[in-house]
């Protein structure tokens, strides 16, 4: 198996250190790694380092840095904008998302998203949710990179995130194209609008067409809100240099 991958505020400058708090906690007393193991650390933005441990602690691991580097932000960016799902399917639906590769996530209040999110302490928590979901997803997935989560947008902001963006694609059971149809860019933000359980409303994909965005297909059936980015992601990784 890879190193198993540790977030850090930022890396240490010197060679060695103590990795504490949860982190710490979390490779000594459950992945229960001992000296002569080795891990990665990784700032989240880019910058990881290869380490062996010296020494278990109680609750943390003395290591030695034994390299360095960091990984570049891919030339295209992917950006998913995923309406509000309810229950825990909105975590399963970042958690893939993360998983197939995403480089940000945008809540969106579709007009027939169930959850709504309002704006006090309950919507900020479903936030801090999808956030802390992709934190582990990402490391789970051994990613150099945390996507970010912004904050929850209505669809006159998506639309204008769809005229800042290289390419919009907006999955649409009633689009006749497919994403390879689509031009893709070379670089830049491809931002894709994934729907809510009841669907996008033809007011929504007019206001999103309008800006410029194009409604595709992923092939002649009809996905989950949950699964259809991760899906669409894996189309792009192949459409574009995003896999090579």
């Amino acid at each position: 198996m890879t190193p198993p991958v540790f977030l850090v505020p930022a890396l240490p400058a010197g060679s060695s250190m103590l990795l504490d708090g949860p982190e710490g906690r979390h490779a000594a007393t459950v992945r229960r790694l001992r000296a002569g193991e080795e891990l990665v650390l990784s700032d989240g933005t880019g910058a990881q380092a290869r380490c062996v441990v010296a020494e278990a602690l109680k609750d943390g691991l003395r290591l030695d840095v034994v390299e360095r580097w960091v990984v570049p932000e891919p030339r295209v960016r992917v950006v998913v904008a995923q309406a509000l799902v309810k229950g825990d399917r909105g975590e399963l639906a970042v958690e893939l998302a993360t998983e197939a590769g995403v480089d940000g996530v945008v809540p969106w209040r579709a007009s027939r998203c169930v959850t709504k999110w309002d704006e006090g302490p309950r919507g900020a928590k479903a936030l801090e949710r999808w956030r802390a979901t992709v934190r582990e997803a990402a490391k789970q997935a051994r990613r150099a990179r945390v996507p970010s989560v912004a904050e929850p947008v209505g669809t006159a902001e998506l639309a204008r995130l769809t005229s800042s963006s290289s390419v919009t694609l907006v999955l649409h059971e009633t689009a006749t194209g497919s994403i390879a149809d689509v031009e893709l860019p070379t670089d830049g933000d491809v931002l894709l609008v994934v729907g809510p359980e009841g669907g996008i409303t033809d007011e929504e994909l007019s206001a999103l067409t309008t800006a410029g965005a194009h409604a595709v297909r992923l092939g002649h059936t009809v996905l989950r809100a949950s699964t259809a980015a991760a899906v669409a992601l894996g189309a792009l990784g192949v459409l574009t240099d995003r896999w090579r």
